[in-house]
């Protein structure tokens, strides 16, 4: 039997704290996996579900975007994985009484972990102009609702449409198109915020913005560089992959401000060593680097490769590679002093990976968003590439580029076409198959929205899944902004942050999850995902829906496009809703590489995605190679007194989404109001571990931003550098520092003061 919500808040209580461990999973995330997922789903449930999460005839974790080996495990998820499942699959419901007890004006005052706990929503709910509780409203009045705003608008573009990475494959692409018929390119989406500097540095410097690396690669890998990436806890099947390729001799580097235990030592629970041995030592070199000192770090080492003799391999360079000259002449200026001033590494420890490097055949760098979120994040990732393309390593078996990406379908989203600066190709493919022009002035990104809707010039505000409020920077700015809206609509399966901060009108749509069966009038239906690699999977759900007339994403949009767009719409929304066969057949006639989709997505495993880097070496770029490019050296700066803060998820969060309240390898229980600090940073700014203070963002506009009552931690955290939860700490980032050219606020890179603790909170 599963537990009911909790009533009371446990998320203002006080953290306790205790030492961080040293090795990731093991006999304790089996453990606190099945009681989170006995405590949502009761004991029966959670053995039916999870057997089937990540299995060819099961359903795609909503978690992250790992892929799956070729030869899946009978338990072939992780310890978050379950987290994620058991939040999707509980047992818990959300009722119009639920509503009917509680004024929005009560639920904003709840933590995001309080209200995802409440359960599942059921049925689609109306906030009226004025008026105080959401109440239930039909299907159809609340696309009618939708409907009305947009054609009320003065142009299209006074409507963002958002979406979330778990969206499906086919539900993005009929997203898309329905807003484009619209005649917008308004489509903000969660990698605007996480690894868009990682899309904007390898279009421009291989032609494609994904990672060209599979699993097979890293099994074969002599060198692996895992840069800003907790894996432990945010993809912690990676682990597993990590552990395989060092059994098979490959070297592990770990390049990141905090020490993280997964990377330490991993404790596979999927066999007998990993849960009553030792495990398996992962890291053979860690750099503590400082915030933001990653593009120094690859600069030495590219300075360092150009010095050796034979260090570059020379046959890549001429016959694929451009711009080669420019940059080596800029990498052989590397000043020392300015590597270690901005890394805050021994010099001998940059030498030592460089023998590595040069001892190396086949090297991947792999980076989440410890690399994404500054201000120089593309210039960095940029150097990343000018670091593999030296010796040759993209489109070599076991080497090449791998960024990790969150959401488990986020990769396979921009793929569909949700992106703000669609390709002429893309619509010119488009507007063919449908008959139509799209749009092609460009739209807006997420923080671009965000903009808009504080100025006016956004009035309806549509999320495909999410929690839009609690993702993006600025909170107060982002919350004041939504505010400012005529109508936000939310589609989603749980309660969060974004659904008691609204326009003047507010709708929530319940759909399908992942674990949800999904029959129509035309039978069964199965959805498909892209994971981090390019894979291209089925996902099929196996529980009764939490509510009988639930809507697939799938069906929502048909929905509303044909409430919005009229019958006299061409678009057959109709038989896409009911028939997702048909959506794919359009699918594969305008994007590329899904050829025969259908068949190919039915297969085990499915289809792999065509990379032409990976595949052929050749690189779809301006000049038709491979760009070398010139960056600058340049690092944060950070006043006297003041410390540098990224921000970051606990062991016990999934993005925004809150599972518990324990940050189990850090030694933090109970509590997220917490601030890790360097124990020497601490002593000189006279902060004692277990005070209390508020943190104080500082930025050039001169605007305070405070995050109150936050414990102090002292903590191993590499000088100069803090770290602290979002979203509780979004507040400090403002919303115009971003990352250039990709627009990505600047998370990892918020300068703070602190203040004595005002006792709110």
């Amino acid at each position: 039997m599963a537990k009911q919500a909790p009533q009371s808040d446990p998320a203002q209580d006080a953290p306790r704290v205790s030492a961080p461990q040293h090795a990731a999973a093991g006999l304790p995330a089996v453990g606190h996996s099945l009681r989170m997922a006995a405590e949502q789903m009761g004991a029966r449930r959670t053995l039916a579900t999870l057997r089937k999460v990540n299995q060819p005839d099961g359903f795609d974790c909503p978690g992250c975007a790992w892929p799956e080996p070729g030869k899946t495990h009978a338990a072939e998820f992780c310890e978050n994985g379950a987290k994620a499942v058991a939040e999707e699959a509980t047992e818990r419901r959300i009722t119009a009484e639920f509503f009917a007890a509680h004024p929005v004006a009560e639920l904003a005052g709840r933590s995001g972990y309080w209200l995802g706990q409440q359960g599942r929503l059921t049925q689609p709910m109306l906030l009226d102009e004025g008026a105080t509780h959401y109440v239930p409203v039909s299907w159809d009045a609340a696309f009618d609702i939708v409907a009305e705003e947009l054609r009320a608008l003065d142009t299209p573009d006074g409507a963002a449409f958002y979406t979330s990475g778990r969206t499906s494959n086919e539900a993005a692409f009929a997203y898309q198109l329905f807003a484009r018929r619209l005649g917008t390119n308004n489509l903000p989406d969660c990698s605007n915020m996480c690894h868009e500097s990682s899309g904007s540095a390898l279009t421009e410097t291989l032609g494609i913005g994904k990672g060209s690396v599979s699993l097979k690669d890293l099994y074969q890998a002599d060198l692996i560089i895992v840069a800003g990436q907790n894996p432990g806890t945010n993809h912690p099947r990676m682990l597993s992959a990590l552990e395989r390729a060092k059994r098979a001799g490959a070297t592990i580097v770990s390049v990141n401000p905090l020490p993280e235990a997964g990377l330490e030592r991993f404790k596979n629970p999927q066999n007998a060593r990993g849960l009553v041995g030792h495990g398996t030592k992962l890291t053979d070199l860690f750099l503590q680097i400082r915030l933001g000192g990653d593009l120094a770090l690859f600069r030495a080492l590219n300075q360092l490769v150009l010095k050796q003799d034979g260090g570059v391999d020379r046959a890549f360079v001429e016959e694929h590679c451009h711009g080669f000259e420019e940059f080596a002449a800029e990498a052989r200026t590397t000043d020392r002093a300015e590597v270690l001033a901005a890394t805050g590494l021994p010099w001998e420890q940059i030498e030592e990976l460089g023998r590595l490097v040069l001892s190396s055949k086949k090297i991947i760098v792999c980076w989440a968003m410890g690399l994404t979120q500054h201000k120089h994040s593309v210039p960095t990732i940029r150097e990343v590439v000018n670091f593999l393309l030296l010796r040759g390593n993209v489109g070599r078996p076991g080497a090449g580029v791998c960024p990790v990406r969150g959401h488990s379908n986020v990769q396979g989203d921009r793929t569909m076409g949700i992106f703000e600066r669609p390709s002429a190709a893309f619509l010119d493919a488009l507007g063919r198959e449908f008959g139509f022009e799209p749009p092609r002035e460009h739209g807006l990104d997420a923080v671009d929205t965000i903009r808009a809707m504080r100025d006016g010039r956004v009035g309806v505000f549509f999320a495909m899944g999410g929690n839009f409020v609690a993702a993006t920077p600025d909170t107060g700015v982002t919350e004041a902004a939504m505010r400012r809206c005529r109508l936000t609509v939310h589609v989603s399966t749980k309660l969060n942050r974004s659904h008691v901060v609204t326009g003047a009108r507010a709708l929530i749509l319940p759909t399908l999850g992942r674990t949800d069966r999904d029959v129509t009038a035309k039978g069964a239906q199965f959805v498909s995902v892209e994971d981090s690699m390019g894979q291209v999977h089925s996902s099929r759900g196996g529980l009764r829906p939490p509510a009988p007339g639930l809507l697939s994403e799938v069906a929502i949009v048909c929905r509303l496009a044909r409430a919005t767009l009229g019958p006299q719409d061409s678009v057959p929304w109709e038989e896409f809703a009911d028939d997702y066969d048909g959506l794919r057949d359009r699918i594969a006639r305008v994007v590329p590489g899904f050829d025969d989709f259908n068949d190919r997505v039915r297969r085990p495993g499915g289809f792999t995605l065509p990379h032409g880097p990976r595949d052929s070496r050749t690189f779809p770029t301006a000049t038709g190679r491979a760009n070398f490019t010139v960056n600058p050296l340049t690092a944060p700066e950070v006043p006297a007194g003041r410390l540098l803060l990224q921000t970051l998820r606990s062991h016990d969060q999934y993005n925004t989404t809150v599972y518990g309240l324990d940050d189990r390898y850090r030694g933090i229980t109970g509590g997220r109001r917490v601030v890790l600090v360097n124990p020497a940073d601490a002593a000189e700014l006279g902060l004692a571990e277990g005070e209390y203070v508020d943190l104080v963002g500082e930025w050039k506009d001169g605007v305070e931003r405070r995050a109150p009552h936050f414990r102090v931690v002292h903590y191993p955290v590499a000088r100069g550098g803090a770290a602290a939860y979002y979203p509780e700490t979004n507040v400090l980032v403002p919303l115009d520092s971003t990352a250039d050219i990709s627009n990505t606020p600047t998370s990892k890179a918020v300068v703070i003061r602190f203040e004595p603790d005002t006792g709110e909170h």
